[in-house]
């Protein structure tokens, strides 16, 4: 019986063993240079109009739900196919400029493979277009926002992200401050973004 009880620990270790290193995945995080990204304002039907630069919230107030601006990722961007996971944070603000908790409802990101095609999607999860569409990021629902980020299936660079206002009307800007591309290897260690839930929420 001794006996039985070793091996069965022997194998539980092996077990654990195994999952951690699963888990990790091996190669280290992307972290990404967002000084190396650039807004374009959007046109009409969805279509790239002047570029603002490396700036990182919307250029005017959103005054309405669903309203959104959109970053594109540099030409050079890293081969995101050996990643698994993602990880985005944002912040939002009001009309003054002032910093408000994240809450349910108040923004939404899609990732685009294609620009010039579909900014969209479903009406929720992926599409053909946009392999990521997370709604309530930073919000008590997102996970996002969390360490662990979202599993995602990524088969291809994709150039840019949409992001949007939802349906809170104290939304006014909204900031883009992180975005990792990882294999469940991440952890933040800088200052704590307000309203983030806590790890495995």
């Amino acid at each position: 019986m001794k006996k039985f009880v070793i091996i069965l620990a022997v194998l539980a270790a092996f077990s654990l063993a195994g999952c951690a290193s699963s888990g990790s995945g091996g190669t280290e995080p992307f972290v990404v240079d967002l000084t190396k990204l650039t807004q374009y304002q959007r046109l009409d039907g969805d279509k790239l109009g002047q570029s603002y630069g490396n700036l990182l919230r919307n250029q005017t107030a959103f005054t309405r739900s669903w309203q959104g601006f959109l970053i594109r990722f540099p030409a050079d961007f890293v081969d995101i196919k050996k990643y698994s996971r993602l990880t985005l944070a944002v912040k939002y603000f009001n009309a003054a400029g002032a910093e408000i908790t994240p809450r349910d409802s108040m923004g939404q990101v899609t990732i685009i493979y294609d620009v010039n095609g579909d900014w969209h999607g479903p009406s929720m999860g992926p599409g053909h277009n946009t392999p990521v569409k997370e709604m309530n990021v930073m919000g008590f629902s997102g996970i996002i926002q969390q360490d662990r980020g979202i599993r995602h299936t990524m088969d291809k660079v994709p150039q840019a992200i949409f992001i949007q206002r939802a349906q809170d009307d104290s939304v006014a800007f909204i900031e883009l401050t992180r975005i990792v591309f990882h294999n469940g290897n991440y952890k933040y260690d800088g200052p704590v973004v307000q309203g983030e839930g806590p790890e495995g929420s």
